[in-house]
């Protein structure tokens, strides 16, 4: 199991590096469309959809993947598309607040086209939050990337050594409250920690936290950063959720040692959109 792992991992970090340093937006935008496609697949099974429906909704946000792409909504100037990452934010604090209060249980009493539909929209505007991350520079969509993966590994250690008080033990009981703060330290730590790389180096242009600090002036960086972990902490408790409601452990095997795309993306989901929504205040 640790070698699958290990394995899966170095493969889609190559395939991932390759992409972002292609003098193209192209691989990246069409290798990260291809992982989105897989995790609305997963979405669909998560949701009881029939195979063909599942199968049905991975097309169709393909197939919207390519017409943004078409229209150049990933461009970062692209006129109207700051409205839909303020709609997502709206979803995902409100929609997210819900879902976690009603638990698990009551999930499944949600209509099967209303679930397959939030998922769908979900999954591509973060998608499509993603390429407009990348043609900002690789600087600021890996500052994005690296926030999420921060705030994970934190928690992870911070809530193994510290942990006490139950996060939200009906939808994942490994998870704390100590967890949780561990994981919002971690992204101070990250945060502080790049802006003294970007004002020593440049690199190819802003990252998410110098632009925050721009935007937004120290206390408004502070307390974007701690809404930017806080939803991390949401997209995944938000998965856990939905796989609890279906009695699986995972969302698919599609990555080896893994479990599925979805597994791997879940907190990026709301953190994405979220981010340049901040960033058009």
């Amino acid at each position: 199991m640790l070698l699958q792992r290990v394995v899966t991992a170095l493969v889609l970090l190559l395939l991932i590096a390759g992409a972002l340093l292609s003098a193209s937006a192209w691989p990246f935008a069409v290798l990260t469309l291809a992982l989105i496609t897989a995790a609305a697949w997963e979405w669909g099974r998560l949701n009881q959809a029939p195979a063909a429906v599942a199968w049905a909704m991975g097309a169709l946000v393909a197939g919207a993947g390519a017409g943004a792409l078409w229209a150049q909504w990933a461009a970062p100037a692209a006129s109207g598309v700051s409205a839909w990452w303020w709609a997502a934010v709206s979803l995902w604090v409100l929609g997210g607040a819900v879902a976690l209060r009603t638990g698990p249980t009551a999930w499944p009493l949600l209509p099967r086209v209303a679930r397959w539909l939030l998922g769908g929209v979900g999954l591509w505007g973060a998608w499509l939050a993603l390429v407009q991350a990348h043609a900002l520079g690789v600087n600021f969509v890996l500052s994005v990337l690296a926030l999420v993966w921060a705030a994970d590994i934190a928690a992870y250690f911070g809530g193994r050594r510290l942990g006490r008080r139950k996060l939200a033990p009906a939808i994942s009981p490994g998870k704390s409250w100590e967890g949780v703060w561990s994981g919002v330290v971690g992204v101070l730590l990250l945060a502080g920690s790049w802006l003294l790389l970007d004002r020593a180096y440049g690199f190819d242009g802003p990252s998410l936290y110098t632009r925050l600090v721009q935007s937004l002036g120290w206390a408004g960086t502070l307390l974007a950063l701690l809404f930017l972990a806080a939803m991390s902490v949401v997209g995944d408790l938000v998965e856990s959720l939905v796989k609890r409601a279906a009695g699986a452990k995972d969302s698919s095997r599609l990555l080896p040692g893994h479990g599925g795309v979805l597994d791997r993306v879940d907190a990026l989901l709301p953190v994405l959109p979220l981010s340049l929504a901040l960033l058009s205040m």
